[in-house]
């Protein structure tokens, strides 16, 4: 009898088992089947004109079109094309994605599924019988891209802008970039190309500079009663243990608002070593650091910050945006996109609508993300803005748009040139725009990387 009881307590665990395994693998196969099936171990999809490369049958892939309906790729009998501008190709590369999959944050890799018409109930079957999959429509705007990938030139780096109030992105570019009709043989040996792949939009994170000093702003806000009227002397240089922390001029005696409108380093070092590694911390990680995004599904980069056991002068370096501190350009959009929305940002998104081979549209819904209280929003919104009026000049800028920003130059070493950043958004609600610029080994922000935000902004005055 014993021995029966045994067998039948096995015989249950093992049905029991079986039934949990067959529930895991169902909620498996709707939450992630789109996912197996256009695995590139798939050759059967695997064409001309489907998403990525290989033998067997042509397949249709669907169109994926910016925020105008130009076309940025789409499938014509079995091969794919992108569109015929060469610049347009460019520019819009690292967004739309390439055919061999390279670029993991791609839209053709990472919505592949809905391009080739993947169905739960029929799975690929509809693919290989050449049913169009959908049509995929972008925030993007293609002119805008090719404007930014004008600006950046021949430096490598990174350009966003959106509406804030909206969510859409309308420019996102990222260089080194390459035509993906006509891909480079060298892409892999030539240093020009070095990191082509890689979305520097999302994927990379970068020493943040000045435009930390928003962050070290905040900070002070929270945490400090007297952050408006305490003052700090800057005679160009100021040694912390043993360690000298230089500033490009000598401000004399500064607050914070004169301190951040003439970018004063000994201030913000001054200040950060006041307010000490865990009230930086605490601000940083309630302002996104540390923490993971992602954009429609795609993987963001999390920024970086990291202050346990830092030294007096590594706070004052942090308090600067050096250190260890680093920042992905999409972060800092979204911090801008914050303060210009009072606390809370509208989630960004790139896809405007998604809609398949019946006529079913799709779209995003819309979110918000809060990183800094009101309050603290709005002084920082008033210290922005004072920024420009003071010392970047409003005639530099299209007129009416009452831009708010903040420049960084950020020391990389290596015997390299520093990184050049802008940041910031109109206060105009009636151009609600929020936009970051980055340029690797540019140099001085306000000339490198302000320039390229202008343009922008005058292309859609």
């Amino acid at each position: 009898m014993r021995t029966q009881g045994w067998r039948s307590l096995t015989l249950y665990i093992l049905t029991g088992l079986f039934i949990l395994g067959m529930g895991v693998f169902a909620f498996r196969l709707g939450t992630q089947g789109a996912s197996w099936a256009m695995q590139p171990y798939n050759r059967h999809l695997k064409t001309e004109g489907g998403t990525t490369q290989g033998g067997g049958e042509a397949v249709w892939a669907g169109t994926i079109v910016d925020r105008d309906g130009t076309v940025l790729v789409e499938s014509d009998d079995g091969e794919r094309h992108y569109n015929e501008d060469s610049s347009v190709r460019e520019a819009t590369v690292h967004t739309v994605g390439d055919l061999n999959g390279s670029i993991s944050t791609g839209i053709q890799l990472q919505y592949r599924a809905q391009l080739l018409g993947y169905n739960a109930l029929t799975g690929v079957s509809g693919v290989t019988n050449n049913t169009e999959g959908s049509t995929i429509a972008l925030t993007i705007d293609s002119d805008l891209c090719e404007t930014a990938l004008q600006g950046l030139g021949s430096y490598k780096g990174a350009v966003m802008l959106m509406n804030y109030k909206t969510g859409e992105i309308l420019c996102k570019v990222s260089t080194p970039t390459f035509d993906p009709e006509n891909i480079p043989s060298d892409i892999e040996t030539n240093d020009a190309y070095k990191g082509a792949y890689y979305d520097r939009t999302l994927s990379v994170t970068y020493a943040p500079g000045s435009t930390f000093k928003i962050f070290t702003s905040a900070s002070a806000i929270e945490h400090l009663t007297d952050w408006g009227t305490r003052t700090y002397s800057c005679m160009g240089k100021e040694i912390i243990n043993g360690n000298t922390i230089t500033c490009m001029s000598q401000h004399g005696e500064l607050d914070i608002r004169e301190g951040l409108a003439v970018s004063c380093n000994i201030y913000f070092a001054d200040l950060a070593i006041d307010l000490g590694a865990g009230n930086m911390t605490e601000t940083c990680n309630e302002m996104g650091f540390n923490r993971s995004w992602d954009l429609d599904g795609i993987p963001v980069q999390a920024s970086h910050l990291d202050l346990n056991g830092a030294t007096d002068d590594q706070i004052g370096w942090a308090g600067i945006g050096q250190y260890t501190t680093e920042v992905t350009p999409y972060h800092m959009m979204l911090t801008m996109n914050a303060i210009a929305n009072g606390s809370s940002a509208v989630t960004p998104h790139i896809i405007q609508s998604i809609t398949d081979a019946n006529g079913s549209v799709s779209q995003p819904d819309e979110s918000r993300i809060t990183l800094l209280t009101s309050d603290t929003a709005a002084q920082l919104n008033d210290l922005l803005r004072n920024d420009v009026v003071s010392d970047y000049g409003d005639g530099n800028f299209p007129s009416g748009m009452q831009v708010c920003g903040k420049t960084g130059t950020a020391e990389v070493g290596g015997g390299k040139e520093d990184t050049a950043w802008f940041v910031g958004y109109c206060q105009n609600p009636d151009t609600p725009y929020a936009f970051v610029a980055v340029v690797e080994e540019g140099g001085f922000g306000r000339s490198v990387a302000m320039p390229i935000i202008v343009s922008l902004l005058q292309q859609l005055a």
